[in-house]
């Protein structure tokens, strides 16, 4: 569906001069769950649970990507032995 001109400025509009009304306001004393931990030397527990499971995901997309291949080459083994055949 295409929508015209006359269609598409107002539409335009409201979204650029709404987008003051989604704006956060700033905190001056800053995030204080992040300070908190970073207080207590705990942001290091943090930083290494994700890299755990991020190290974790990347690992099963290697070993999964192996897996494809693998089966791919049987496809096409088999699928050039039947054809020969």
């Amino acid at each position: 569906m295409r929508l015209s001109f006359i269609r598409k400025a107002p539409l335009a509009a409201f979204l650029l001069l709404s987008q003051h009304l989604f704006a956060q306001q700033p905190v001056a004393d800053g995030v204080e769950m992040a300070d908190r931990l970073r207080a207590d030397g705990k942001i290091w527990v943090v930083v290494a649970v994700i890299a755990a499971v991020f190290a974790g995901i990347i690992i099963y997309l290697i070993r999964l990507d192996r897996q494809i291949s693998k089966l791919e080459k049987d496809v096409r083994k088999k699928s050039s032995s039947v054809i020969s055949h």
